[in-house]
């Protein structure tokens, strides 16, 4: 089982993330389950939401507390909310920045790292680019679709079109796609700086 923890904040689609994760893996056959954390739903307070994927049916209904893989959809909550809890030593890091792990100050935290499952991506720009909104939780899915490989850009293509239609889903779509690229790139120059 692959277990995903989001952290954003109200208003930033946290929960629609969870949700639309689990619709790409449904798309794939496997069974999923996204569920939110909330404890005050005003905008802009800390939200978490979880995903979890199985190739078997899912009988947790717990919080995820040793995630494999971490999202974090708003920078400024790194230094207010231990996003990092539990992670798996060999997990997944995909922030919403244009600033490098050194830059936010993790370069020692994430030493010991693959640095290919470490990754950036400025979505916020991605969102406004393509839909016309500040809301990175869908670029960040593809972002997440390449550096897991745990989905395929298609499914969450699909996925988006199952939550979204006409210019808004195009503009989605073409926002996940372009932050897959980017992210893709990033693994391929982290690959080879490490060789």
């Amino acid at each position: 089982m692959f277990q995903v923890r989001i952290h954003g904040r109200g208003g930033q689609g946290v929960v629609t993330a969870a949700e639309m994760l689990s619709i790409a893996a449904f798309e794939e056959g496997r069974h999923a389950q996204a569920f939110p954390s909330f404890g005050s739903e005003r905008t802009g307070a800390p939200v978490v939401a979880f995903c979890r994927i199985a190739d078997k049916e899912i009988r947790l209904r717990e919080p995820i507390m040793a995630p494999d893989a971490i999202i974090i959809q708003d920078p400024t909550l790194l230094h207010q909310v231990d996003c990092f809890a539990g992670l798996k030593k060999d997990g997944y890091i995909l922030i919403n920045t244009t600033k490098t792990f050194e830059q936010l100050g993790l370069g020692d935290f994430v030493r010991d790292w693959h640095a290919e499952r470490l990754c950036t991506v400025s979505a916020t720009e991605l969102s406004l680019k393509h839909v016309g909104r500040p809301v990175p939780n869908v670029p960040l899915l593809g972002g997440f679709a390449a550096v897991s490989g745990i989905i395929k850009l298609e499914s969450v293509a699909m996925a988006i079109r199952d939550k979204f239609s006409g210019k808004v889903a195009d503009g989605n779509i073409a926002a996940a796609t372009e932050a897959y690229n980017i992210v893709v790139a990033e693994m391929k120059e982290a690959l080879t700086h490490h060789a």
